[in-house]
């Protein structure tokens, strides 16, 4: 059952797909103040799941979070928000139910932080909060997901061979190391099906140009790549470079398709192509025709996009960037002590992304005129909504490739997310394991995370740990940063374990893409935490790091330094699959605690039942899986 509680929106989301009437005079077994404040009384046991891409546990109990779509390239604990708004939680406890909290601005979920014992959900604004609750109830945590789901729609399904395995990096600035990157697959026998481009092969880091200097022939690249069958996936960036004489800028200055300042003039920013403008996607016009701008590069042979820097990611704007030259002469000739100079280096540092800026530029939409702050959550997801159903309409037979990094829910009905840019850090294993089944629940199942981190250098242990969880998630990409150690699958000297596991992936894919494409189809959980499936067993609700993956697999993935086993609690009966050296073995375990031994390269996971495995291939394009 769902229930719906308004609080005066002042502008549609576009998360929901049907019309829930709003519920009055009704007990609740939380409080609801006047202005919006929702405030739940916690019982010992009571867990709480969801909110999607953040930090911490599955359980998001003891933390305080803040839903605002945030350029945070740290993802540590201590974090509130990262880049996605995914206002959903379903509490476990003495009631159960899940609460949506709709709404396009900042809101804080306080969830045993300032009380242990109780949980608050305040919005940024409590005089006017712009808010639709949403509260559902369910014979089990699955229906509750379930009804949830089929409230916001249907969730994105890729093509099948975005199902395949990708390689990118922030570094591949030319067409030789595209080519040099592919032979290197094919060389070693590893099977590959994207290679991504980062901002490298634009022309000045300007959207929907190209080098001619360093990518002299993309759409000749493309169709070489696609005859070994990889696709080319371009990076598109939400802003615009402000320079007369290119035509998307002149186009959209002339037609008034950027944002606003407060004096009417375009809101100018500093990112990638330095001063650079932000497109209005909260105007359905300025949408199509952004949207239709990828037209330039399908026109090249490019079947998939992964949109970046929407939340928007602001460097500085013009005014702040003027502001802070004028601060930092204040300090010019003075003798800098430990607290002056402190205040003379975070004069820039606080450019970034600062609530001043967010605070400075505004909207135009079909409900109104609205400030950035205010529905700033919605940014990105507009810019997906943008490229898909322009896409749509320029490939009308084929469903496009896409994801992005900004998003809200809603924009799980027009592509996939990524999880930004991690570390090489053991940590982050976990983490992208337990963001996976809260992302689920918010409707976003084609999801994954930079194999091997973005940030930092990666080691080969670590890169064969990770890709031993990656095989089991619908996006796998490995994804480095510029300046960082190569961490490409041919980059450790010895490839034979890579083309192990990466083979492996592919041998699964009949299982992962037909388990995917059920979980869309029935409003379901790809991923899901242990407790969803064994709601009366409390040993299988207090693990955090295994995961049901489909009707069938169970993952117990290692992700800690120099392990060499773990422990596994198996709720049922189950079979253990090893892959070992290429080889695939099994052996029937018992319900129960089991320390399993995994060596560096096996691949253990467990099952239900018996799974059947594809021949080996190096692509998608040589695999018959429906």
């Amino acid at each position: 059952m769902i229930k719906r509680y308004s609080y005066d929106p002042v502008i549609g989301t576009g998360a929901t797909v049907r019309e829930i009437e709003i519920s009055v005079g009704e007990p609740l077994p939380f409080t609801l103040t006047d202005d919006g404040v929702f405030v739940y009384e916690m019982d010992g046991d009571t867990r709480v799941y969801g909110l999607g891409e953040t930090v911490r546990g599955m359980n998001k109990r003891g933390w305080i979070y803040e839903s605002f779509c945030s350029d945070e390239p740290f993802h540590t604990e201590d974090k509130r928000s990262l880049y996605g708004a995914h206002n959903f939680v379903l509490i476990d406890g003495e009631q159960r139910f899940g609460a949506f909290f709709d709404t396009p601005g900042r809101i804080t979920f306080d969830i045993g932080y300032t009380d242990s014992s109780v949980m608050t959900v305040t919005p940024d604004d409590t005089q006017s909060p712009r808010l639709e609750l949403y509260i559902i109830t369910g014979d089990s945590l699955r229906d509750i997901v379930r009804q949830f789901r089929s409230l916001i729609g249907r969730s994105y399904t890729p093509p099948k061979w975005a199902f395949g395995y990708g390689q990118s990096r922030w570094g591949y600035v030319n067409q030789e190391d595209i080519i040099r990157c592919a032979d290197s697959y094919r060389d070693a026998g590893i099977p590959i099906d994207m290679i991504y481009l980062d901002i490298d092969y634009m022309d000045s880091f300007k959207d929907f140009t190209v080098s001619p200097e360093r990518f002299p022939d993309l759409k000749g690249l493309a169709a070489e790549m696609k005859r070994r069958g990889i696709r080319l996936i371009p990076i598109i960036d939400a802003a615009v470079k402000r320079e007369e004489g290119f035509d998307v800028y002149d186009e959209g200055h002339e037609r008034g398709y950027f944002c606003k300042d407060k004096d009417g003039g375009d809101f100018v920013v500093g990112v990638w192509p330095g001063m650079s403008v932000l497109p209005d996607f909260f105007d359905p016009e300025v949408r199509r025709w952004f949207g239709m701008k990828y037209k330039t590069l399908t026109d090249m042979g490019i079947e998939g996009f992964w949109n970046d820097m929407n939340e928007p990611a602001l460097f500085y704007s013009e005014k702040g960037l003027d502001n802070a030259f004028k601060e930092i002469k204040d300090y010019e000739g003075k003798q800098l002590g430990a607290l002056n100079f402190f205040g003379a280096r975070d004069v820039f540092n606080r450019l970034a992304n600062s609530d001043s800026d967010y605070g400075s530029f505004y909207h135009s939409s079909p409900e109104g005129r609205f400030i950035h702050r205010d529905v700033h959550n919605l940014y990105g997801s507009l810019m997906t909504r943008s490229a898909y159903e322009a896409l749509k309409e320029l490939r009308p037979d084929t469903e496009p490739m896409l994801f992005s990094r900004a998003s809200y829910i809603g924009a799980h009905r027009y592509g996939g997310i990524w999880t930004g840019d991690n570390h090489s850090w053991w940590s982050h294993i976990l983490l992208s394991m337990q963001q996976m089944p809260a992302l689920n629940m918010c409707g976003f199942l084609f999801s994954g995370s930079d194999i091997g981190g973005f940030n930092g250098c990666c080691t080969r242990d670590l890169l064969i740990r990770w890709l031993s969880f990656a095989v089991f998630t619908p996006l796998m990409r490995n994804h480095a940063a510029a300046g960082t150690r190569s961490q490409e699958a041919f980059a450790f000297g010895d490839t034979e374990v890579f083309r192990h596991i990466i083979t492996l992936r592919y041998r699964l894919l009949p299982y992962i893409y037909s388990e995917f494409v059920k979980a869309v189809e029935s409003d379901d959980m790809y991923f899901r935490p242990l407790r969803f499936d064994y709601e009366d067993d409390e040993i299988a609700a207090t693990v955090e790091d295994q995961l049901m993956v489909g009707d069938a697999l169970m993952i117990a993935p290692v992700y800690t330094q120099n392990a060499v086993a773990r422990h596994v609690y198996l709720p049922e009966k189950m079979i253990q699959y090893r892959m070992s050296g290429g080889e695939i073995s099994t052996e029937e375990l018992n319900k129960g605690w089991h320390y399993i031994s995994v060596p560096l390269g096996d691949v253990v996971f467990f099952a239900k039942r018996e799974i059947t495995f594809a021949d080996p291939v190096m692509n998608t394009s040589e695999l018959a899986f429906n």
